[in-house]
């Protein structure tokens, strides 16, 4: 979320193009938990996800965690700023990743399809970011919770009935920290939006969305 290839470019042709010396090399597997890459280190691979989720993550000089974005599949991660990640990544889900040599993007000696996708990726995040940040300094808490939850429903959202139904991999406290909130409002306002029937809540991590015009209007413009 907020990093990427999107779903629509996810598709077996893109994989079956980038088969020249970038590609060649074995996807990786990280348990829930497990970091692929730390902030600091040196860029040598990005990353497309395959399956499952991770999160990006920055440490405040204060000690603080800022979630910087969340990747799901078909997304690419591991940016690099002056050649380091800039991120922590960490792994929400077992995830594969299909890794590729960031030098061969980098100095225009691999895939030529590939290299196409990854700069496109690079503008979405660029262009993305900077609405993330509007949010961030715009929005209210309920119109923040509410945009977060209409973003996954689209993203990841499956049909059910005549509803579409979310499956988070993240934590309260995950979304607390990407949206810049506390996680007593973020469940606060998950509750508010279960009370008004707006959604549906089955477990922690299962959500339906009722009434996705007035999730909507929540996210567009707080209506208390």
């Amino acid at each position: 979320m907020y990093v990427t290839i999107s779903n629509e470019h996810k598709d077996q042709a893109f994989y079956e193009q980038t088969t020249e010396t970038i590609s060649h090399l074995r996807p990786i597997r990280a348990a829930c938990g497990k970091h692929v890459f730390r902030e600091g280190d040196k860029v040598d691979r990005i990353y497309v996800v395959v399956s499952g989720a991770v999160k990006l993550t920055r440490l405040l000089e204060d000690g603080r965690r800022q979630i910087i974005a969340f990747g799901f599949p078909g997304d690419m991660v591991g940016f690099p700023s002056h050649g380091r990640h800039h991120t922590d990544c960490e792994a929400l889900t077992t995830v594969q990743l299909e890794p590729y040599r960031f030098s061969s993007l980098e100095n225009g000696t691999g895939d030529p399809v590939l290299h196409k996708a990854f700069v496109q990726a690079a503008l979405r995040e660029i262009a993305a970011m900077q609405d993330h940040f509007v949010m961030l300094g715009r929005k209210s808490a309920t119109e923040k919770v509410a945009s977060f939850l209409e973003t996954m429903a689209q993203r990841l959202g499956e049909p059910v009935g005549n509803y579409r139904q979310i499956s988070l991999s993240m934590s309260r406290a995950d979304i607390a920290d990407f949206l810049g909130l506390t996680t007593e409002t973020v469940s606060r306002t998950i509750s508010l939006f279960r009370k008004r029937q707006v959604i549906a809540l089955y477990g922690a991590h299962t959500v339906v969305v009722l009434r996705p015009d007035a999730l909507h209007a929540i996210a567009n413009r707080d209506r208390g």
